[in-house]
């Protein structure tokens, strides 16, 4: 009997197994379904947040970027890698409004270190790149400059082997045909950069130099050593009076010889009278430069030259006018005098289509020759008269830009100019009179740190005799920049 309960038993057994396995897997099968319910749920929740994150990257990537330049072609969509990599490491300048004109390139790249109010960014580095953070303080920095190597074959002996400048040009001998072939590295440079907000207004300081300080050699030449708290100036750079933002893109380091130019000391401060509108008031160092000086003539210094300057920015351009007034003086053994001198500039550039821009500047006044990138440092500020009445020269020039993007990449310039001084009885025959300058050039830019290019440069130089001479110059470049 208990054998038979026994098998009943396990028969009975037997039969449920089969029954509670198929319960068992069903319900493996809904939990199965259950989770995955849920992981479709979730990645479709991750791939709503990713889709937001990209939006709100892409937008704080292109919110900051500057207008695009005139003839510069909106820039290359910009990289996952390089999306994350902004987001994960942003540097920002604190404080600096992006630039009122238009975005430009430039080889020479003189605006970057020009001073501006509240030391605003400008048109070839509306970004600021390159700045990164001091760890525990407000102040970034960066470190910047570019390499540049200069290719440049004479037609007729230039005067100077390593700029174009018309004035240095010789006229007769018998060493003018004389043709000249030259390879330099002067123009390198290096820049530090320092940056940070105060209650007073941005404070900036700049360091620049390059190696123009010999004819024969690479000496180190000082270009730019200032400091700029909120829009007060102090230090050594471009002169309040010249226009940065006006000169033209060269393979050339000395650009037109009619162009405003001048390194110098000085103090300066500018005020907002409007919206894209400034003035500014600037006092700097003097210098008379007088033809002829010499033991028994020198030049004195008594006044410090003053100017102010009015510049209007808007997005198709700027334009600024400049005076400046000097008080130039001479201490001789029989005689002695005092002159005022000073002149006017009205330069800007001015947006042309969507590819074009045009850059101009004019100038003209009396002992104006050292604001001039032709003449400074000539000693033709004035010249003593037989009378021992002291002369200052009346001179006037100027020059016209003209900027054509071809694509992204390839950009021709074509650049004339012309710088006359007065005729003097007092001068030597063969002193200035007249320069005329022409340039055109092809430049290409296959990477935003490389740069090449070839340029094709006409010089003529009239002495005060009235002798001619001119020259053809044929210069090649390349050039690597730090930042990029």
């Amino acid at each position: 009997m208990r054998l038979a309960v026994l098998s009943l038993a396990c028969l009975a057994a037997l039969a449920a197994t089969p029954a509670q396995a198929e319960d068992d897997a069903q319900a493996l099968r809904r939990e199965i379904n259950a989770m995955q319910q849920t992981l479709q749920g979730l990645q479709q929740r991750l791939d709503r947040l990713e889709q937001h994150q990209t939006g709100a990257d892409a937008a704080a990537v292109t919110a900051p970027a500057a207008p695009s330049a005139p003839g510069v072609p909106a820039p290359p969509a910009t990289s996952p890698t390089s999306t994350v990599a902004s987001v994960l490491h942003p540097t920002q300048v604190p404080g600096v409004a992006p630039p009122v004109l238009p975005q430009r390139d430039s080889v020479a790249d003189p605006s970057t270190a020009a001073s501006r109010p509240d030391s605003a960014a400008g048109p070839t580095d509306p970004d600021l790149k390159g700045f990164f953070a001091i760890p525990g303080t407000d102040t970034v920095i960066r470190i910047g400059g570019y390499a540049k190597l200069d290719a440049i074959a004479d037609s007729h002996a230039a005067g100077d082997e390593d700029q174009f400048i018309p004035s240095s040009m010789p006229v007769g001998g018998s060493h003018r045909d004389v043709s000249n072939f030259n390879i330099h590295a002067k123009q390198t440079r290096f820049s530090f950069e320092a940056r940070r907000p105060t209650t007073h207004g941005n404070l900036r300081f700049y360091l620049e130099n390059d190696f123009f300080g010999s004819s024969d050699g690479y000496q180190f030449r000082l270009r730019h050593a200032y400091g700029q708290l909120g829009n007060t100036y102090a230090g050594y750079g471009y002169s309040s009076f010249m226009d940065p933002d006006s000169l033209p893109d060269t393979l050339d380091f000395a650009g037109p010889g009619g162009a405003g130019y001048l390194l110098v000391a000085g103090i300066h401060h500018s005020f907002a009278v409007g919206k894209g509108t400034t003035l500014t008031l600037a006092a700097e160092d003097p210098d008379t430069e007088l033809a002829g000086a010499s033991d028994a003539v020198a030049a004195v210094n008594r006044l410090p030259d003053v100017s102010i300057t009015a510049r209007m920015e808007r997005d198709w351009g700027h334009l600024q006018l400049g005076a400046v007034a000097r008080s130039l003086a001479y201490d001789g053994a029989d005689a002695r005098d005092r002159r005022m001198g000073g002149g006017l500039q009205l330069s800007g550039s001015a947006a042309v289509g969507e590819r074009d821009l045009l850059l101009f500047g004019v100038l003209g006044g009396r002992g104006l020759s050292r604001y001039t990138a032709d003449l400074t440092g000539s000693g033709l500020d004035a010249v003593v008269g037989a009378d021992g009445r002291l002369d200052a020269l009346d001179l006037h020039g100027g020059f016209v830009g003209y900027t054509h993007y071809w694509s992204g990449l390839w950009r021709s310039n074509l650049i004339v100019g012309q710088l006359t001084l007065e005729r003097n009885a007092a001068l030597a025959a063969d002193a200035f009179r007249e320069s005329r300058y022409g340039v055109f050039n092809l430049i290409w830019s296959p990477a935003p740190s490389w740069t090449m290019g070839m340029e094709l440069l006409y010089g003529r130089l009239e002495q005060q005799s009235g002798a001619r001479g001119d020259t053809v110059r044929l210069q090649g470049s390349l050039q690597y920049n730090f930042i990029k």
